[in-house]
């Protein structure tokens, strides 16, 4: 439960090697977080990070997390709140980009991608709402994208799928309206990580930490969607609204 002077103080990380969600982790530790819970497929590709925050006085683990087994994902979810106990933030950070040109022609692999960044979206969505609402309070960050706001022909599968947690996360904010739960979303445009290597940047590319220095930002005023950059609101909610073969030109440059 927050403490006194309204500071996280427990943190699920689904997707814990996210190099976004762990610069917001970051933060909240800065801001006296005490309890980490990172939900990976591979506890030990987390070790060094789980080393970081125990040198830096938090109480850390791993859970074995797989977005693609929805059929686990409430169990994760109670293993963390009895891990932790009240769970103050959940933050939904895993997902696949679609990195190689013939996704077009690879439904297998396209498929797995939706099934990833959406489908593990909602279930673990929903099952932690489930455990916000029990408690009466907590947040969801969920991180999509700022491709899901208008997909282009270049990502259609990645954004089409960001797209779908896009709007699934806005309507579980609505309905977590009273509860004293509530589901943020965050939209970061290009970010480079380790998952970017090798891309171009697209126009306003930034890194994780600012990105994380946004959110908290945007968290501590209250913000149903936060932008990151910031820059991006106006511009995408103009975008948007372009003619297709409008779009279609400015979405090839």
């Amino acid at each position: 439960m927050r403490d006194a002077l309204g500071s996280v103080q427990s943190v699920l990380v689904l997707g814990g090697n996210s190099e976004i969600a762990l610069a917001i982790v970051d933060r909240l530790v800065a801001s006296r977080c005490k309890k980490v819970v990172l939900g990976v497929r591979s506890p030990a590709s987390a070790t060094t990070t789980l080393n970081r925050l125990r040198s830096a006085g938090v109480d850390a683990d791993t859970i074995v997390f797989d977005a693609l087994d929805p059929a686990s994902h409430t169990k994760v979810i109670d293993a963390a709140a009895e891990r932790m106990g009240d769970i103050d933030m959940v933050i939904l950070a895993f997902g696949i980009l679609d990195g190689h040109a013939e996704i077009d022609t690879d439904p297998v692999f396209a498929a797995q991608v939706v099934q990833t960044n959406f489908g593990g979206a909602v279930s673990a969505g929903l099952a932690s709402a489930v455990q916000l609402r029990k408690q009466g309070h907590g947040t969801i960050l969920s991180i999509t994208s700022v491709a899901g706001v208008r997909s282009r022909a270049e990502n259609m599968i990645y954004a089409s799928s960001k797209a779908g947690m896009d709007s699934f996360s806005q309507a579980l904010g609505d309905a977590l309206i009273g509860t004293g739960a509530r589901c943020v979303v965050v939209r970061p445009g290009f970010v480079h990580t380790h998952m970017t290597e090798g891309m171009k940047p697209a126009p306003f590319a930034t890194t994780p930490d600012k990105i994380a220095d946004t959110v908290i930002s945007g968290l501590q005023k209250n913000k149903e969607i936060i932008w990151a950059p910031s820059v991006m609101m106006p511009m995408f909610l103009t975008l948007r609204h372009l003619p297709r073969f409008l779009w279609r030109k400015v979405s090839a440059t």
